[in-house]
């Protein structure tokens, strides 16, 4: 029987969006609470969702999905995504799967909030 565990995810209000900050490895069982954020997040129809990850040393196919979801929400909302602070597995596993091409990926949370 496998349960849905829940990441920790930090929330902040930006003056046009939010930006979420996971903590921990988004896998198979932590990725269904991350798009349940996201969703939560999205209804509130922001201009701009930046995530953080550097707080996700390690992020699997699941949690690539999930971003990608992510981004598809945005732009069928009109909205921004942007990643920022990526770890270097994190960012390597998106640079592997051609991702960081699809994204916009910028250096920290400063960036995110000025692009």
């Amino acid at each position: 029987m496998s349960k849905s565990v829940s990441v920790t995810i930090q929330s902040e209000k930006l003056p046009d969006g939010v930006v979420l900050a996971p903590s921990g490895e988004i896998d198979l069982s932590r990725s269904p609470s991350m798009r349940a954020q996201v969703a939560e997040v999205m209804k509130t129809a922001p201009k701009r969702l930046v995530i953080d990850l550097s707080g996700v040393p390690y992020m699997d196919s699941s949690g690539v999905a999930t971003l990608v979801e992510a981004l598809q929400s945005t732009r069928k909302c009109g909205a921004k995504l942007l990643l920022c602070a990526l770890t270097p597995r994190v960012r390597s596993i998106l640079e592997i799967s051609r991702l960081d091409t699809v994204f916009t990926i910028v250096a920290d949370r400063a960036a995110a909030s000025s692009d």
